[in-house]
């Protein structure tokens, strides 16, 4: 058998090797074909990319791959898209719509690979307002090539020469850009030989659309491995027969997208560059259309030529500046970026691309970098206030800072009216033209003095209520800073707080009404109440007597309830004793009903109405411990005298925590003893506590020190040592002896011992020694100081109880100050939150959803793309449908006759027939008040505020304001913003007509 082989090899070996050879000569001439023709690659993919599709389906897709990793999909927000998701789902929005991957797109992205679509190689964040204008519109990068079209052969052709070289040849239509089989195999024999010595040049093999797929997509848009490299390939070749088998336009919007988004480092002041246009003005200072002309112009001649040169060399520096654009682009890399690029510049004239007269142009001048400090790269900005707080809610809401958001593949539609916005804050900021102001009537006596109108910052906005919620139509103010004064700030409102304060009173009326309006009149005469609760004493004697008892009617009764507005009386309340003023002295005598206290704005109704709250919320919110007052032998009387014990301390601990912290023990010492009266007995005390266990001979020698060498016998030492020994005095009376407050005693022992503790830390430690400073009030000898302070615990929680009130009703701050000084202001507020509460009164008392933002696009015209809008449901009743009726009329009555009646009958609609109007003002003067004689203090801030319903439907704030202390030469009141908001009347009233068009719902 074997023999029978050996002579058939022997017959055919010929003609078998020569078949062989054969095979192999045209497996040969078939690969170099496709190596030159990619003609099966391009049939093959072709029909492969045909499938990877994907659609837009309504709700969220079942069948879809984000991606994980990347530079351009992190960028652009595709990375957190299912974060997004989930954020904006617990924000009230719904996912509309969504992108569907096909099971071939499925199958392809679960294999690791990037799906193939038309990258968007500029994108950002899109805001447009109701009408769907544009309101806000970022793109990243800032600057680039519209078209292929427009990139000068120049740039086109240098970039091929050191990129890759026959990317545009056009005698091959089918070609795959993503391989060059030459560059390819070299790279790879290379990479070989790099294992046998390490000294063995291994050159790279990407082409342009390679390392286009790499800075995009592949993890920080570096090639770790081969296996990412083949990714790269495979993705990029796949991408390219997106549109068919003939890839020349493909190839043509590689290069168009690789000038456009090549990533070229960071830039102080700037951020990540991407793109030769970016980088040209970035870190040369060059303007990108002027180098475009000069590249695309004919070679000129003299001061032409050179600046074409210099035009060629920069964008020669950024195409090499790539492969290392953190090292070559700061000062380290940059004479070898300017050697390279010189070399360059040579090869391209030895190879003819350029002439030698460029060449020799563009070598005259060095690379000129720009100077970062003296003149910083920054991108130009025109943003208006509204859109800076739709972008801050909205970084809020997907957890991103406002460059991360501006640079989102994102387009969001808004409630903003962008005319009416642009009309608004154009009036606001003509209002610190003197001839303006005076025009609409705002200088003079409370108002404005033209001399300083400059200081004086305004905020406006206006909400629509509609069908579907409230809506934003402006929100303006006419600061230079991103905070808006609307819904960032904190501010003493001043008399706005008394909106507030009636509308808890009116609540608590319908809440007396609602227990006991169904008890017959003889056992209410019956009732007993605690005597200090008259809300609850003056709701029986209405209700046993009143012929109407119907809740509308006590309401009413309830605001025509007199207080007197005599400041001759002073009030016990935040922990002492306080004396309030009228803004007018005229108010002083008089005896007002609460409607009349509401439209004169008198300070010493609202503080005895806030009192008479607080007592109600005392005696009748339930688990009140008010009775303690009465009962001396109530064991609870410990407990909040325990807790007053625990709170005052904390105030004392807090403020010796800022005197020392951060410093070290020695220094903590130190600045504790500097602040001591020297004496021997004092110092001892201290000393004896902060070093228990030193001996006699330190203690002599720490009173020399601190008496100044004064010399005390060795007995009056000893004596002084064994007085003072830690077992003798406790801490309060240790802080007694030595004249200090023991608190502050203890923390420096404290901190000295553990200087790096943090406060919460000094808190937990010090419980037991914020008992024993108080514990003198726990001696039932001293009952009048215990109620006292009994009385300040029951204030506390009474407060507690107001801010659950008033929380519900959107007061926007997590407490309030425990004292009657809230009704004026003392807590602050936000003219957005007042603008919520006045929304809810307009409603009928129902709660409606405050919108900014209606709907939301992610990734659109990608296979990411999600869309959102905003659920509407119905509205949550949190007050009583005759609680607003009965502030709606009470607030008319402050326009008809009262602090806003100058705008009564101002507001007109086209047929004649007036609008509603109702509001409250409030005037704040924030002042720090100091020691000495300037019993007036330091002003803080100034403001004035007019928050206001027009019509049905329209309602918002109106702020005037002066931060600093420039703040104590203005004397503005509410009447400023009343009178600005009237001027504003023939801006404003177009869009208050019923059928107004523009926005709609």
């Amino acid at each position: 058998m074997f023999a029978s082989l050996k002579h058939f090899f022997r017959r055919w070996r010929r003609p078998l090797a020569g078949l062989l050879l054969l095979l192999l000569l045209v497996g040969g001439l078939l690969i170099a074909n496709e190596v030159k023709t990619s003609h099966f690659q391009a049939s093959y993919l072709a029909n492969y990319a045909a499938g990877l599709d994907y659609r837009l389906v309504d709700g969220a897709s079942d069948a879809i791959r984000f991606p994980a990793h990347g530079p351009f999909d992190q960028r652009m927000g595709y990375t957190e898209l299912p974060q997004t998701i989930e954020r904006l789902g617990s924000r009230g929005f719904v996912l509309k719509q969504q992108a569907r991957f096909s099971a071939k797109l499925m199958d392809y992205t679960e294999r690791g690979n990037f799906p193939p679509f038309h990258e968007k190689s500029r994108a950002g964040l899109d805001l447009v307002d109701c009408r769907g204008e544009t309101l806000h519109r970022f793109r990243y990068p800032y600057h680039g090539y519209p078209d292929f079209a427009a990139v000068p052969p120049k740039m086109a052709e240098a970039l091929m020469f050191i990129e890759n070289r026959d990317l545009l040849d056009e005698s091959r239509p089918k070609m795959n850009p993503a391989v060059d089989w030459v560059r390819f195999t070299r790279a790879v024999l290379g990479r070989v030989g790099h294992l046998v010595s390490e000294d063995f040049d291994a050159p790279g093999g990407s082409t342009l659309a390679t390392q286009i797929e790499k800075y995009r997509h592949s993890p920080d848009g570096v090639t770790y491995d081969s296996h990412e490299k083949l990714r790269q390939m495979l993705s990029a070749s796949v991408r390219a027969y997106l549109d068919g088998e003939e890839t020349l336009p493909v190839r043509r919007r590689v290069l168009l997208d690789y000038l456009n988004t090549v990533p070229l480092s960071a830039a102080p002041g700037y951020g990540e560059v991407n793109g030769i246009a970016d980088g040209l003005w970035v870190w040369f200072a060059a303007d990108f259309d002027q180098v475009n002309a000069l590249l695309a112009a004919p070679e000129g001649s003299g001061a032409t030529l050179a600046a074409q040169g210099t035009a060629l060399h920069q964008s020669v520096a950024l195409m090499i500046a790539h492969r290392r654009p953190s090292y070559y682009l700061s000062r380290a890399g940059r004479d070898n970026l300017e050697r390279l690029s010189q070399s360059y510049v040579r090869l391209l004239a030895d190879n003819g691309l350029v002439s030698p007269a460029l060449r020799d142009a563009a070598l005259a001048e060095p690379l000129k970098f720009r100077d970062m400090k003296a003149n910083p790269a920054r991108l130009p900005t025109d943003i208006g206030k509204g859109t800076t707080a739709i972008r801050n809610r909205l970084a809020g809401m997907l957890d991103a800072s406002l460059y991360e958001l501006d640079r989102f593949d994102a387009h969001v539609s808004t409630t903003l009216n962008g005319a009416l916005q642009q009309q608004v804050s154009e009036f606001l900021e003509k209002l610190g033209d003197p001839d303006f102001a005076r025009r609409q009537g705002l200088l003079g006596e409370r108002m404005l003095n033209p001399a300083k109108l400059g200081l004086v910052r305004y905020s406006f906005n206006l909400v629509e209520r509609t069908a579907d919620g409230n809506r934003v139509r402006v929100q303006t103010d006419t600061t230079d800073q991103p905070l808006d004064i609307n819904e960032g700030s904190k501010l003493e409102l001043g008399s706005t707080a008394k909106l507030r304060v009636l509308t808890t009173y009116l609540e608590i009326v319908a809440e007396l009404h609602q227990r006991l309006t169904e008890l017959p009149a003889a056992d209410l005469r019956r009732m007993r109440s605690e005597q200090h609760d008259r809300l609850t004493l003056w709701a029986i004697e209405h209700l046993s007597t009143a012929t109407d008892r119907s809740l509308p009617a006590m309401l009413q009764a309830a605001l025509e309830r007199h207080y007197s507005a005599s400041p001759g009386e002073s009030f016990f309340t935040g922990g002492g004793a306080h004396e309030f003023n009228n803004f007018r002295h005229e108010d002083d005598g008089r005896m007002p009903t609460v409607r009349e206290a509401l439209q004169g704005s008198i300070n010493l109704v609202f503080v005895r109405l806030m009192r008479d709250v607080v007592r109600y919320a005392m005696y009748q919110v339930p688990g009140s411990s008010a009775q303690l007052l009465k009962n001396d032998n109530d064991p609870r009387r410990l407990e909040y005298l325990a807790r007053f014990a625990d709170r005052e301390g904390q105030v004392f601990l807090r403020r010796f925590w800022h005197k020392y912290q951060g410093k070290q023990p020695e220094e903590i010492r130190d600045v504790f003893l500097d602040g001591l009266r020297p004496g021997a007995d004092r110092l001892a005390a201290v000393f004896r506590y902060l070093s228990p266990q030193a001996s006699p001979e330190a203690l002599k020698q720490f009173l020399s020190q601190r008496l100044n060498g004064e010399a005390l016998s060795a007995e009056r030492i000893d004596k002084l040592y064994a007085r003072n020994a830690p077992e003798i005095y406790d801490l309060p009376d240790r802080g007694y002896v030595a004249r200090v407050h023991p608190l502050e005693l203890w923390l420096v022992g404290f901190l000295s011992a553990n200087p790096q503790a943090s406060w919460s830390e000094t808190v937990q430690a010090s419980a037991n020694e914020r008992q024993a400073v108080y514990g003198w009030l726990f001696r039932t000898r001293f009952k009048g100081a215990q109620d006292s302070r009994i009385y300040t615990m029951l204030e506390v929680e009474a407060f507690l109880d107001i801010h659950r009130r008033w929380a519900r009703l959107g007061y926007p701050f997590g407490h309030l100050v425990p004292s009657l000084a809230t009704a004026l202001g003392s807590s602050g507020d936000r003219p957005a939150a007042l603008a919520d509460l006045m929304g809810i009164i307009v409603n009928d008392g129902v709660q409606l959803p405050t919108q900014r933002i209606d709907k939301l696009a992610f990734a659109v015209d990608t296979p990411y793309e999600t869309r959102f809008a905003r659920e509407t449901g119905e509205g949550k009743r949190v007050m009583a449908p005759e609680v607003a009726a009965a502030l709606r009329n009470a607030l008319s009555e402050v326009v008809e006759g009262g602090t806003a009646r100058r705008l009564s009958g101002a507001f007109k609609l086209a047929d004649g027939s007036p609008l509603a109007l109702g509001g409250k003002t409030g005037t704040g003067d924030n002042r720090i008040v100091i020691s000495g004689n300037n019993t007036r203090g330091v002003a803080m801030n100034r403001t004035a505020t007019f928050v206001f319903y027009i019509g049905p439907n329209h309602f918002g704030t109106l702020t005037a304001y002066v931060i600093g202390p420039e703040a104590g030469s203005y004397n503005f009141t509410s009447a400023l913003p009343v009178q600005i908001l009237k001027s504003m009347g023939p801006v404003l009233l177009p869009h208050l007509e019923p059928n107004a068009t523009g926005c709609t719902s």
